[in-house]
């Protein structure tokens, strides 16, 4: 599907970029906006639910959209996507307690379940195998980008407008992505007898997904049997789903492409990947305020290395799929992250700030290897009627990978956090907590601060070794890769 226009493939790549930096800001803008969301609208208790939901709604969502779109075509399911997530906005910019504001987010989620996957797609589309590398790697950097900008945005409109505007400002630029794709993204027209809805691959599918994600945000919680019943839950249903997947026409997820050793091999290196960045990104800030006592800004700006050299990352990626297999692409991209890792297992609680920065840049660079390795490979190595579909599962096994390490790296944590304050007389846990943000840790001792940093040191060095544990696995999932061919010129 060739764009014949060029300054048509121009524009839609910006749209594209557009519409991924509209739903990678909105989680850390909200996060950024939520103690004045809960200063108006109360609920704390519920607070977490604004954030799962959404991450739920697009995990479950996303599939769906990527089958829909090898069916009906890209255009027509990115501009529902579109339209449903300015209408959630929309809704929880009117709402007036957390309940209906979660509620709101549930639709905001469904319609980003569309947005993320199709971005990618799309690029595979308009883009010819060689030059896609380099655009994927600059519309993934979106999201670093909104890592970035999104607290200091987020700060700006509570301060100057107010709460509901973090919401709003999504109508003005949902509908500018919108003109642009609906005037100029030129799709060709798809050949299909009638529209095939796989109605019970569906339904089992959400099942799979849905205590899937439920049960991973549930880890470390007051109860074991929760997450363990929704496991189970999710494992019965998939026996199901494959069941029924096997005696449908048109699957909505085609079991044949699980017969691709690369394709299988490459999305679960994006997970373990994707696992790793969480693990990286959100707890490098929490050392920066933590044990170095630096400002929330200055946390967030020692990872920031990482969104501009994971951009480069993308570019040499582009160049080495070109000359190489993919799994041996991953073996270097793995190195750069190996060597980020050890970087962190070797600092101690006095590292300066330029290191972290320094180890950001490494970690970046073998980002953008890896992310778009894996998602151009996906791509490829299935038939062009599976490419939605296909990016959709590698877009959805990133979003797994994500949500698996923040309850496994929140686990880690809060039981060296637990130990700590066990074993220090006069250390709390609710101190522990008041230690991560710079302004209450003034508040605490200055006598027990030595003791809580170290604390805070250890756990933080246990998620990294949990973290060297997935790049391990990483590594020997890569070397069952035997087939060292080229991706490209290879169908």
């Amino acid at each position: 599907m060739e764009q014949k226009n060029q300054s048509n493939v121009v524009i839609v790549t910006i749209a594209v970029f557009i519409a991924t930096f509209m739903t990678a800001i909105e989680g850390t803008i909200v996060s950024t906006a939520m103690p004045t969301i809960i200063g108006s609208l109360h609920g704390v208790s519920l607070m977490n639910w604004v954030f799962s939901i959404y991450l739920l709604m697009t995990a479950v969502a996303t599939p769906i959209y990527g089958k829909l779109s090898d069916i009906v075509g890209r255009k027509p399911v990115l501009l529902i996507g579109l339209v449903i997530f300015v209408i959630g906005s929309t809704l929880c910019a009117m709402s007036n307690s957390m309940l209906t504001l979660i509620l709101a987010r549930v639709i905001q989620g469904i319609g980003s379940g569309a947005i993320q996957p199709l971005t990618f797609t799309i690029i595979a589309d308009i883009y010819p195998l060689e030059k896609r590398a380099r655009i994927l790697g600059l519309n993934g950097s979106a999201w670093g980008i909104a890592a970035v900008i999104a607290p200091l945005l987020g700060g700006f409109i509570v301060e100057k407008l107010s709460w509901h505007w973090v919401f709003l400002i999504n109508l003005p630029v949902g509908l500018l992505t919108m003109a642009l794709i609906w005037i100029f993204f030129k799709e060709e027209k798809r050949e299909h007898e009638k529209l095939k809805i796989d109605y019970m691959g569906t339904i089992m599918l959400i099942l799979v997904l849905l205590p899937l994600m439920l049960a991973l945000q549930n880890i470390g919680g007051s109860s074991i049997w929760l997450p363990l019943g929704l496991a189970a839950i999710s494992v019965i249903s998939i026996f199901v789903f494959i069941h029924v997947e096997r005696h449908v026409s048109d699957p909505i997820l085609p079991l044949e492409l699980f017969k691709n050793k690369t394709f299988v091999i490459q999305n679960v290196l994006a997970l373990l990947v994707s696992g790793f960045l969480i693990g990286f990104e959100a707890y490098i800030p929490t050392w920066m305020q933590g044990i170095l006592g630096l400002s929330p800004s200055m946390g967030g700006f020692a990872v920031t290395p990482s969104s501009i050299v994971w951009i480069f990352g993308s570019f040499w990626a582009g160049t080495l799929i070109k000359k190489m297999a993919p799994n041996r692409v991953i073996y270097i991209s793995l190195f750069f992250l190996a060597i980020a890792n050890g970087l962190l297992l070797a600092a101690g609680p006095t590292t300066p700030f330029w290191y972290f920065c320094m180890l950001a840049g490494i970690a970046g660079l073998g980002f953008g290897l890896t992310i778009t390795t894996t998602t151009v490979t996906a791509q490829t190595v299935v038939e062009p009627e599976n490419v939605g579909v296909a990016t959709s599962f590698n877009t959805l096994l990133r979003t797994i990978g994500q949500s698996m390490m923040v309850s496994v790296c929140g686990i880690v944590l809060n039981t060296a956090l637990a130990k700590g304050a066990a074993e220090n007389k006069g250390i709390t846990i609710d101190m522990m907590n008041k230690l991560i943000d710079p302004q209450t840790a003034n508040s605490l001792p200055h006598q027990l601060l030595p003791k809580m940093r170290q604390i805070l040191f250890s756990g933080l060095h246990n998620i990294y070794v949990a973290t060297l544990v997935l790049l391990i696995v990483g590594l020997i999932l890569n070397a069952l890769e035997l087939k060292n061919r080229k991706i490209l010129g290879s169908k």
